[in-house]
């Protein structure tokens, strides 16, 4: 199991550092590309790193390391009860929106993530989908207290809450994306949220509901309890991907659509989190009041 520790890391830490390295590219090379082919070999060099599939190693590195820790944590059969139906519903989603525009609006994908599935989605995009989604779904899971109390609502609480925060990390992500210097999808109409059709959030609130469904019902006999510790990776993920977006928005002037997604993205997921390490404490405290102290034994 070290092994798995180690290598779960390892792409972890890769991942997060692909992200920072992309971030520099987009808002540093690309825009001053002349200045850096002029440095001669280095430069061109330099170009090519940061173009050269980033976006697929960065993706490929965060899918590894979320289904590692998912194996570790929540056992393989679990995991895969999320991976798939994530990966499978979301590039159906996909699929159905670049060729018809339901649900995410009209938009088509350009080149930088990848093999694309049926010439129209990035293998890395159903990827993306399951990692960020697994992370927000247990974040969100966990600070309800679903293990302890799985009742109907306290599901439905969690799969409306997961995918909202799902959705918010679209807030930032999308204006940039499809905007930015090295675009990686374009909209064919452009909508109101700065350039984003509003239906687009609502298909990436509705796809992620739907698969995160899917694996409650799957999970329904199995408590999937984590402790707060446990959090760690997902909260790493969400917040890295999240301050990705956040980077390529701000930096193209997307004030707006990072503070919103702060709102109800950000902080829910840090409140969440604190809430499932305050539940812990209690119960830990709770659990040493509980032990009797043995009286030392008479002469």
């Amino acid at each position: 199991m070290k092994q798995f520790v180690i290598a779960e890391r390892v792409c972890l830490t890769g991942h997060i550092l692909a992200k920072a390295f992309g971030l520099a590219g987009i808002l540093l090379v690309i825009p001053h590309a002349e200045k850096i082919l002029n440095l001669g070999e280095v430069g061109q060099t330099a170009m090519q790193v940061s173009m050269a599939n980033g976006g697929v190693v960065d993706i490929v590195l965060g899918t590894i390391a979320v289904s590692i820790y998912a194996f570790r944590t929540l056992g393989w059969q679990t995991w895969l009860s999320f991976m798939l139906p994530a990966v499978l519903i979301s590039v159906s989603s996909e699929l159905l929106g670049t060729g018809t525009g339901f649900p995410f609006g009209d938009y088509h994908y350009l080149n930088g993530l990848g093999y694309k599935i049926a010439g129209l989605v990035p293998f890395t995009i159903p990827l993306s989908w399951f990692y960020v989604g697994l992370s927000a779904y247990l974040i969100t899971r966990t600070g309800l207290g679903v293990a302890k109390n799985p009742s109907i609502l306290r599901q439905v609480g969690a799969v409306a809450v997961g995918a909202v925060l799902f959705t918010s990390w679209d807030f930032a992500l999308e204006p940039a994306m499809s905007q930015t210097s090295l675009p990686f999808w374009f909209w064919d109409k452009a909508g109101a949220f700065f350039g984003t059709p509003y239906q687009n959030y609502a298909g990436w609130f509705g796809t992620s509901a739907l698969f995160m469904t899917v694996a409650a019902l799957l999970w329904r006999n199995n408590p999937v309890k984590l402790e707060p510790k446990q959090l760690n990776v997902p909260m790493i993920v969400y917040l890295s991907n999240f301050a990705f977006a956040s980077g390529l928005s701000l930096g193209a002037g997307f004030v707006v659509p990072v503070s919103l997604g702060l709102i109800t993205g950000v902080i829910p997921a840090v409140l969440l989190w604190w809430k499932a390490v305050a539940q812990d404490t209690i119960q830990t405290t709770n659990e040493v009041t509980k032990v009797v102290p043995v009286e030392a034994g008479a002469k």
